[in-house]
Order: C-alpha cells, then sequence, then structure tokens
C-alpha cells in the first residue's frame, strides 16, 4: 500500500496521535476529513465525497467551511462521536498543523439544547463485607458545576439511580467496572450516555487525589469531608483528567467542588421516577410530565433549577421552609413578581457564558448578553427589596448572596468597552466603542481616513476625466480597482493602467489608488490584530470573573424557579404544606398536580399515621385508584421540594424515599418477562424502604397465577407492615387481602366508590374508609369497546360464578357446536364436571381431562421417599417470620422442583 504525503499524510499522521473516533483538520478555509472519517462524516451528515490524491493513491475527501464547523460537529458529537479537531497556525516555515481540542458528547460546550450536559465518572472499590463503595463524579462543562458523593451499595442500583437522574451525555467507567459487563448493561438500559474508556491512570488515588487538590485547593478538599472518601476522589479526578485532556478550556470555569450524600436528599430510583412521570411521561414525552406542568420559568438555567429539584427532593426541613417562604411571599407579591419574570426574560444563561469565557470560545456578542445579564441583578434586588413582603423574605436573603457591587463594575465595563451590537465575528474589526483605547482609536481614525478617501474618489475621478460610468470596488483577486463602462473606456487617461476586460466593463488602476490599497490593507490588518489583542484582553477578564457571573446566574436561576412555582401555585389554588418530623400524612382534599390540568378533578383525602401506616386500596377499574397513590406520592415529593401543593391543606412528615411499582413491561430483550420485571421492582422495595419511606404498589402478583398471586401479595403485605413498616398504599383486585385490614393492627382498608343503578355504573372517584369486593371489569370491557357478544358473554360468566352454577362451555364437542356442563371450583382453580353422572375426574381449565394416578391412595402419604423428606427437614427449620417474601417464594419454588423430580 502507497504511503499518503502532503496534507493527506498529515491528516493520517494526527489521526494516529488520537482515540477520537473521527478527525477533522483544517486547510485554509476548510476543514477536512479525508479516508474512513470522510465516508463517515458524508454518511450522517449527507456531505459531498470527493477524491484527493496523494504519491499516486485516491483518498475520499469531505469538508465543511471554517464557519460552519460547529453545527456539524454538534451533529456529529449528538451522534455519539468523538471528534478531534486540528487547527492551523503560521509558522516561520509556512502552516503547522495541531490537535487542539477533542469535543465528545460530554464536554461539548456548542449544545443547543438548555438542559444540562452532564460528564460522569463512577469508580468502584470492591468491599469485603457488608457490599461495594461507588464514588461518582459529574461535571456539566457548559456551567462549571462539579459535584461528588461516595455510596455504600450492594449491587450498584444506588450508583445506577444517581446516573440515571443526572442524565449524563458521557460516562468514564472505572478501572473496575469497564469489564462488568452487567453494570455496563444495567447503564446503558437506564441512560444514553455515551461509554468512553479513559486512561487508567487517571483513576490512581495518588494522581487523582492531586488533581483534585490542585484543581480546588487543599483545604476546599478537607473542608468539604471528600479527602477521606477515596472513590470520590477517584471519579473527581478522572474526570478533571479527561476535560483538561479533551482541550475543551473549561477547567477555569470549574471552581466549586460540591458534595452531597445520601441523607441529604429523598431516594427516587429509576422505576419511582418513571412511574410519576417526573420529566418525562412513560411514552418518553416531556409534555404531560410533572416537570412540563410546573415549568414557568423564563430562563434556561431556571428551567434546568427547576428540573434538578423535581428529581433531587430535600430532606432539610430548614431548606424546605426557606423555598417554601420565599414562595409564599412571591404568591402574595403578585405585581413585585410579574416585574422580576419580565426582567428576567432579558437574562441569558451565566453560567454557561462563564464557561465559553474561559474556554475562549466566547464572542464579543456573548460578552454583551452577559453584560446586560448581570446588570438585571440589580433590578431584580431593587424589586425585591421596594417590595415589603419579598423584603421580609428569604428571597432577600437569596438576592443579596450574589455580589451586586462586583457585577455593576463588571457590567459596566463591559458597557464602556463594546458597542451595542457587536458582530459575530471577533477577528474583523468594529468591536469596541470610540473611547475605549487611545491606540485603537488612533489607527481606527487612521484607517477610516482612509476608506473614506476609497470613497469619495469616484466623484473626484468622474469630474476630473469626465466618465459617467465610473465606480470604484474591490474583491479578493484584483484588490482596489476603477471600473468603465464600456461605451466610455476610450476617454480614460493615460494614467489608467488596464488590470482586466469584462463583457461590459473595463477595471483600472493608478498610482494614487494602488499606494491606498497598501496604506487601508496595512491599517486594516493592524485595527484588526489591535482590536483582537484588546478583545482577548477583556475576554480574559471576564473568564477570571468567572465565579462571579456563576454566582449571579445561580441566583438569577433560583429566584426564577421559585417564581414558577408561585405562578403554579396561584393559578391552580395550591397552598403551603406543613413539613415535620413526624409519621402523619394527612391531605385534605389532595389533587393529582398533573391530571387536574386537564379534567374536572374530584379532590380526596388521605390520613396516614403510626397506627395507619398501611392502606389496601380497592375498587373498580379505571375509578382512579392509581391516581390517588400517585397523587399521595407526588404531593409528598413537592412538599419536600419546597413547592406548594394541590390540596386544601396538607401536612407531610418527611420521607427517605418513595418507591414505587406500578405496572410493568415486558423487557425479553433483556430475558426479563412482565411478571419477572415486577418481581424485581418488589425485591428492590422489600429490600431499600425503611420506616421513613412512602412506598406505592399497584397492582402485585398479577402476571402469575392467581393462587400465586395472591400469595406474593399477602406476604408482601405482612412483611412491608409487620417488618419493612413504611407508610404504604397497595392497590390491589385481589379482594382476599382486605382480611388482612381486620388482623394486622396497622393496615386500613379505602376504596373507590362506585353506583350501580339498573346495570349502570358511575365511577365517583371518592375515596371511602373500608373495602369493595366489586372491580366491575367487565363495564370497563364494555367502555373499551369490546364486541358486544363478549361482554353479554362475560356477564353470564360472572353471574354464575359467583352463585357457583354451572356453566355451559360453548364450542365443547369436536364440531364446535356442543355445550359442556361446568362449574369453576375457586378453592382448587378447576373446573368440576357438570354431567348427570357425578365423576371424581376434573375438568382442567384448558377443556381437558386430568387423569388421577392409577395406583394413589391415602395410605401412599405415610411413605415419604428421601427427596421429601429432606423439604420437610428445610420446612421445619425455615423461620418464616425472618424470611423476605420473595426469598421465601424461591424456596417453595426449589421445593417443588425437587418433589417433582422425585
Amino acid at each position: 500500500m502507497t504511503e499518503a504525503t502532503g496534507i493527506v499524510g498529515e491528516f493520517l499522521s494526527l489521526k494516529e496521535e488520537t482515540d477520537a473516533d473521527l478527525l477533522t483538520m483544517q486547510c485554509g478555509d476548510f476543514y477536512e476529513f479525508f479516508g474512513d472519517d470522510a465516508e463517515t462524516v458524508a454518511d450522517e451528515l449527507d456531505l459531498t465525497v470527493s477524491q484527493k490524491s496523494s504519491h499516486g493513491s485516491s483518498y475520499p475527501m469531505a469538508g465543511v467551511p471554517v464557519d460552519d464547523l460547529t453545527p456539524y460537529v454538534s451533529a456529529l458529537v449528538e451522534r455519539g462521536y468523538r471528534v478531534a479537531v486540528a487547527d492551523q497556525h503560521e509558522t516561520a516555515d509556512g502552516h503547522a498543523r495541531e490537535i487542539t481540542r477533542v469535543v465528545t458528547p460530554g464536554t461539548h460546550l456548542e449544545t443547543g439544547d438548555e438542559s444540562a450536559q452532564h460528564l460522569a465518572a463512577v469508580v468502584r472499590e470492591l468491599g469485603r463485607g457488608d457490599g461495594d463503595t461507588y464514588g461518582i463524579a459529574v461535571a456539566d462543562v457548559t456551567t462549571g458545576q462539579f459535584q461528588v458523593t461516595q455510596l455504600d451499595d450492594a449491587d450498584g442500583g444506588a450508583a445506577l439511580t444517581e446516573l440515571y437522574t443526572f442524565a449524563p451525555a458521557e460516562v468514564l467507567p472505572g478501572p473496575d467496572l469497564r469489564n462488568d459487563d452487567d453494570f455496563l448493561a444495567r447503564l446503558r438500559e437506564r441512560t444514553d450516555a455515551a461509554l468512553t474508556l479513559h486512561d487508567a491512570e487517571s483513576f490512581a488515588p495518588g494522581r487523582a487525589s492531586h488533581a483534585v487538590r490542585e484543581q480546588f485547593g487543599g483545604e476546599a478538599v478537607d473542608s468539604v469531608g471528600v479527602g477521606e472518601q477515596d472513590a470520590a476522589v477517584r471519579a473527581a479526578g478522572a474526570v478533571l483528567s479527561y476535560v483538561e485532556e479533551t482541550g475543551v478550556g473549561t477547567l477555569a470555569a470549574i471552581t466549586r467542588l460540591q458534595t452531597y450524600g445520601a441523607r441529604e436528599y429523598v431516594d427516587l430510583d429509576a422505576t419511582t421516577q418513571r412511574n410519576l412521570e417526573l420529566t418525562e411521561t412513560m411514552q418518553g414525552d416531556r409534555s404531560g410530565s410533572l416537570f412540563d406542568t410546573l415549568d414557568h420559568t423564563v430562563t434556561a438555567a431556571g428551567g434546568r433549577l427547576l428540573r434538578r429539584w423535581l428529581q433531587r427532593p430535600r430532606r432539610d426541613r430548614g431548606e424546605l421552609a426557606r423555598r417554601q417562604s420565599c414562595v409564599a411571599a412571591l404568591t402574595e407579591g403578585a405585581m413585585a413578581r410579574e416585574r422580576i419574570r419580565e426582567t428576567l426574560s432579558d437574562a441569558y444563561d451565566l453560567e454557561r457564558l462563564a464557561s465559553r469565557a474561559t474556554s475562549g470560545s466566547a464572542d464579543a456578542r456573548d460578552l454583551r448578553a452577559a453584560q446586560e445579564t448581570l446588570a438585571l441583578l440589580g433590578q431584580v434586588s431593587d424589586a425585591v427589596t421596594e417590595t415589603e413582603r419579598l423584603a421580609e423574605s428569604p428571597l432577600a436573603d437569596a438576592v443579596a448572596g450574589a455580589d451586586r457591587a462586583a457585577a455593576d463594575d463588571l457590567a459596566a465595563a463591559l458597557d464602556d468597552a463594546l458597542v451595542d451590537d457587536p458582530p459575530g465575528t471577533v477577528k474583523q474589526g468594529g468591536l469596541f466603542r470610540k473611547g475605549y483605547d487611545d491606540d485603537l482609536d488612533a489607527v481606527i481614525e487612521e484607517h477610516e481616513a482612509a476608506l473614506e478617501w476609497l470613497d469619495t474618489l469616484p466623484e473626484r475621478e468622474k469630474e476630473r476625466t469626465g466618465i459617467t460610468h465610473l465606480s470604484v470596488d474591490r474583491n479578493k483577486t484584483d484588490g482596489y480597482y476603477i471600473q468603465v463602462g464600456k461605451s466610455e473606456t476610450d476617454a480614460v487617461p493615460d494614467s489608467y493602467q488596464h488590470v482586466k476586460t469584462l463583457k461590459n466593463s473595463k477595471r483600472y488602476t493608478i498610482p494614487d489608488l494602488d499606494e491606498k490599497e497598501r496604506e487601508v490593507l496595512r491599517l486594516e490588518e493592524r485595527r484588526h490584530d489591535l482590536e483582537y489583542e484588546r478583545f482577548q484582553a477583556l475576554r480574559e477578564r471576564v473568564a477570571e470573573r468567572a465565579t462571579l457571573l456563576q454566582d449571579v446566574g445561580r441566583t438569577l436561576a433560583e429566584v426564577d424557579a421559585l417564581s414558577s412555582f408561585a405562578v403554579h401555585a396561584v393559578e391552580n389554588d395550591w397552598t403551603r404544606p406543613e413539613v415535620h418530623d413526624g409519621q402523619a400524612l394527612s391531605i385534605e382534599a389532595g389533587r393529582h398536580p398533573v391530571v387536574e390540568q386537564t379534567t374536572e378533578f374530584v379532590p380526596n383525602d388521605l390520613y396516614m399515621d403510626e397506627d395507619r401506616r398501611f392502606l389496601i386500596v380497592t375498587g373498580p377499574n379505571m375509578s382512579g385508584k392509581s391516581t390517588y397513590m400517585r397523587q399521595a406520592a407526588l404531593v409528598t415529593l413537592l412538599a419536600q421540594v419546597g413547592s406548594f401543593v394541590p390540596a386544601r391543606s396538607a401536612s407531610v412528615g418527611l420521607v427517605d424515599g418513595i418507591y414505587t411499582r406500578v405496572g410493568a413491561l415486558d423487557e425479553l430483550a433483556q430475558g426479563r418477562s412482565t411478571f419477572m420485571v415486577e418481581m424485581q421492582e418488589l425485591s428492590n422495595i422489600l429490600h431499600s424502604a425503611t420506616d421513613e419511606s412512602l412506598v406505592i404498589l399497584d397492582e402485585v402478583g398479577r402476571g402469575t397465577a392467581t393462587f400465586d398471586g395472591i400469595s406474593i401479595a399477602w406476604a408482601a403485605t405482612e412483611y412491608i407492615a409487620n417488618t419493612v413498616r413504611s407508610k404504604t398504599l397497595f392497590a390491589t383486585h385481589y379482594h382476599e387481602l382486605t382480611a388482612l385490614g381486620d388482623e394486622l393492627p396497622t393496615v386500613e382498608n379505602v376504596h373507590v366508590a362506585a353506583d350501580e343503578t339498573d346495570g349502570d355504573v358511575t365511577f365517583l372517584r371518592t375515596v371511602r374508609d373500608g373495602p369493595t369486593d366489586r372491580s366491575y371489569g367487565v363495564h370497563v370491557a364494555d367502555l373499551a369497546g369490546v364486541p358486544e357478544p363478549v361482554v353479554d358473554r362475560s356477564r353470564e360468566v360472572l353471574d354464575r360464578l359467583r352463585e357457583d352454577e354451572a356453566i355451559e362451555v360453548r364450542g365443547g364437542d369436536r364440531d364446535g357446536g356442543g355445550t359442556t356442563q361446568a362449574v369453576f371450583d375457586l378453592s382448587s382453580g378447576q373446573f368440576a364436571s357438570g354431567e348427570s353422572e357425578p365423576t371424581d375426574e376434573p375438568v382442567a381449565t384448558d377443556g381437558s381431562r386430568e387423569r388421577a394416578p392409577a395406583d394413589s391412595s391415602a395410605d401412599d402419604a405415610d411413605g415419604l421417599g428421601p427427596e421429601a423428606e429432606a423439604v420437610l427437614s428445610e420446612l421445619r427449620d425455615l423461620d418464616v417470620n425472618e424470611t423476605p417474601p420473595v426469598e421465601l417464594l424461591a424456596k417453595v419454588q426449589n421445593w417443588q422442583d425437587d418433589l417433582e423430580d422425585a
């Protein structure tokens, strides 16, 4: 194979230096892709492929203009590619090119998405006893936020939940995890993150600790208590190393190390976040989610913060009271609230502008946007302090937390420097106001004088020569020239030097024009260089104040998010909940925050406390059981976010976690059926929930045989009520479970009422104490449009089953035209023959006859084989009260298998 030379050879050499998926190399005014990279980019972005010859071979080539690179790279990164960029620079020998940055999903600054852009690293340290330790570090390079945590986690479930919550664009698995196929598979199931194998050395404890202390300072690391968390430090060091290695240039914007622990936030696993539809619906849509319903923010940063609050409810009663007091003040100060929101609507994303400034990618328009937004802090502060209700609230302290004087000074400096509407490029001039820099003003004055000479040259030449069709223009090929119409070219003076002949005109130059052109080009280059030099200095000044920009940006975001809560509370008649440390949950006239937006909602009450911890919820299909339970969970969540809630009144005891099991879908690709998914979710709840948790169970055991399902539901109820002792709402159609309300002291029954008159059923949507014994499933089938013959037949069968009467099994003979009389025996789960001659031979539910063993007798019960004896022995030794339900069921299954094999 012939080795490439020239720019293709240079490209291929640079490609060997990087582990990025694709490389683009600047060649003059274009960024070019060659070889396989060109083919890939052409397929992904519909670019035209041409051929470039090099040393006797031909290579595919595709390119984009320099000014258009960003959107093309963004499109590639959104598809999961890591793109290396090689820039061109001048040298004494001509041009040189080197890779200056690698753009990856987690380090991409030019994202058009207002959502957070998270880069995460996760590290596992193997434990010796109770489980492993996981360290997680998450950075948003677009805003400079950096958070770390460390978890004791037996199977990685908690670590995966954390990653699900952040929804990272890119994850760096630590050395011990990158070969763990199970963990990586579960990570891919829960996130859309690109997985990148970063240098294992960056995860080494010593190197990572050094990187963290270099970035944040040793005192800061020790003060937040992360120094002793080895796994967290290793993850943090890897993220910092990766950001530096990719050349994104935002390390200077990462100024704060934030740590958080498990006890600071309410535990919301991925299943619960999905079931409660916090940020997207079960179908994956934003519309219809809790976030979409509550989001009245007017800034991108405010929307991000609101989303983060919903995904991370707090357990700190003081912080929740602070937020609620801010919301209360904003609900009462309507005019001030709208004044603040109108002011904030002009705000740009300061956190992201800070990152762009530190990375060197901010242009003059970015700095002008920063100036305008910094100036808004004073306006928001004035609106708060000038309104008595707001001035007396914690909102005043929140706004005062940002340095208004420093913000005003930087805003004034930027306003003094930049023109009101600067151009989009920073190398073509026109950025600064007159008077900003004396040297620059002098050059600009000379440059503009020279341009004025050129602008007036046509009129002077027309007057001097008498030529009427004469103009002066400029292009890259001919430079400045005088153009004369073809009809008057005979009148041009001898001093005119011919440059080019066109169809209808000729171009000329004169010595004065040539001299002035050289002067203009010299001044133009000097002006652009000097202006760019001054702009770089101004941008560096802003970058040095990145922390100020972040502080102001976060303050404005918080005011925006709190205002959003207030707007929704006012428009929807929400109330401030009482939040306390006790167990009681009391909701008067509660509503579902999303459902009430689209329907005439029937409010319901809920009360739970130490003596009323477990509510079995029964009632018809489609009557609102699921909505009732979800609204209880959402009211609790909203209270622990600091929001008002949809109720007449509410008193909410703080919970440490909210766990839900609501429906299930097959995950056959992962080898998990509906029932398996259901049991795994139940298992997670039984292992994770505590006596301070809130548990929502919407049907348990429905994906298996009736008696198996009832048994599981019964055992789970006992286990939660007796051992876990969490506040629990359990909706079920197993009416047998309602008997537990009379036997277990903390279990109560409630039901959703329905009215049946003359065969017509009306769902009242009202929750009342006590059980119900009807589900009205046939009525729901009718509502769903099931064919009338099926509905009518269903009613007949249901009536006969209730009365233990014989049922005609239609189509019972071989021709399908006859009938068979049968009675369903609920105790055995089988049809008993309904023929005139009694028989002991049972009729199975599939219509076949089951044969009894030929030599079976009562005497055989006394002669047990060794397998049966072994089962009995294990059963005698088993402590039922100490065995979790799911483990107990597994044992029963094993015993059944052993007996069947005997």
